[in-house]
């Protein structure tokens, strides 16, 4: 079985990949692998729902630029398709003077990524926008939205389907071997001969990468986030979505709330180091994987460098008081009673041999194979322009 394209990983970023790419060649003939039964079984169809607007990624960065751009496709996919989605806007909430330092420099990184109608809030104009909320300033973002990603990357299945893609589902890439027609992939199903291979595997990208880029210096690290639910008699405490200010001494966004769009609010996540690459569960467990963690020089350096901040994380995983306290930060009417436990996601993030946690998308690339080797939040949002960046790429080669 002979193809053009074959691209491993049905998440959003695969998929997103594939359209883009039949969008310009419709011609080209793609197969698309995925391990599990049916498309985005992971880090798409566990994440919070959040439309990004873009307002904390360095400007100039792939990921500003994606995320900016990709927002406007993603709504245009959405109306031509019928998709919900609400763009609601958000709160982002200075509770300390050191954080309102923060939180202007963060309005300031906004204006320069293109965003207009931010709005600084003062303490009593907070109320206006979330009642219960509790800080000194904030700033409203009126870009943010939800939207359920799932129904999103069902509808480019279905039109990749009816376009000619071919998906073959419980498939795991087991070697990529480089030919004189460019590479054969086995699988633990069969062998498919393809002119080029696209890698969009997601917390296994580095693993895959590995079979046709040896010398790859990056280790996908899993990082696991856990939601509350907030019960629905006290759904009223948020009317849409509030953040803190970022922790500089941490590279994730800190415990948030967020209303979701098929009704409900959902208050986290926390970043704990998953015992398993796809260990959404504190009882999954790989030792392997973990061994695999463990051993790398960067997480190493990583651990050494966040240990303190790591230690929190991993208490409020398993004390509700913890995690509630740190919801009270933002809305100190939460009690524990009001929660629920609700779902988890696993981030894929990169890291570096030197310990850096790579903060940008992250592609690697040579004359049979094109590697996305980061794609961490705002992916989903940046979906379809990750995806038209990578056709773009793929593209060179026909």
């Amino acid at each position: 079985m002979k193809y053009d394209i074959t691209i491993i990983g049905g998440g959003i970023v695969g998929l997103s990949t594939a359209y883009k790419i039949k969008e310009r060649n419709p011609d080209l003939n793609i197969l698309l692998l995925d391990k599990e039964s049916g498309v985005s079984r992971h880090q798409t169809g566990n994440n919070s729902g959040v439309i990004h607007s873009g307002i904390y990624y360095k400007p100039g960065s792939l990921k500003a630029k994606n995320c900016t751009y990709g927002y406007k496709l993603l709504l245009r996919f959405c109306d031509r398709y019928g998709i919900e989605y609400d763009i609601c806007g958000k709160i982002i909430v200075a509770v300390n003077e050191e954080e309102v330092n923060r939180m202007n420099a963060l309005y300031d990184r906004g204006n320069q990524n293109g965003l207009n109608g931010l709005k600084m809030l003062k303490k009593e104009q907070l109320k206006e926008y979330e009642p219960y909320v509790a800080g000194m300033a904030g700033v409203f973002v009126p870009q943010t939205g939800i939207i359920d990603f799932k129904l999103v990357s069902d509808k480019l299945y279905q039109i990749l389907r009816e376009n000619g893609v071919e998906f073959q589902f419980n498939e795991k890439v087991i070697d990529v071997r480089k030919d004189s027609q460019g590479a054969i992939i086995e699988t633990n199903k069969g062998d498919y001969q393809t002119h080029l291979v696209v890698n969009c595997a997601g917390l296994y990208s580095d693993r895959v990468a590995k079979l046709t880029f040896p010398d790859i210096d990056v280790k996908i690290v899993p990082f696991r986030g856990e939601y509350y639910k907030i019960i629905k008699e006290r759904s009223y405490l948020v009317k849409n979505l509030i953040y803190p200010v970022p922790d500089p001494s941490f590279p994730f966004l800190g415990v948030h709330f967020t209303r979701m769009i098929h009704g409900g609010i959902e208050a986290g996540p926390n970043a704990v180091l998953a015992l398993a690459r796809e260990g959404y569960k504190k009882t999954d467990f790989n030792l392997s994987e973990l061994m695999e963690t463990l051993a790398w020089p960067g997480f190493q350096k990583v651990a050494k460098k966040y240990w303190k901040t790591g230690f929190g994380e991993m208490y409020r995983s398993f004390s509700k008081s913890a995690f509630t306290r740190a919801l009270q930060k933002l809305i100190p009417d939460i009690r524990d009673k009001d929660l629920e436990t609700g779902g988890s996601g696993v981030r894929a993030q990169a890291c570096d041999r030197t310990g850096g946690l790579v903060d940008d998308f992250l592609i690697y690339e040579n004359d049979y194979a094109v590697n996305v080797c980061n794609a961490p939040s705002p992916a989903a949002t940046s979906s379809l322009s990750i995806g038209e960046t990578v056709a773009e790429k793929v593209l060179q080669h026909f």
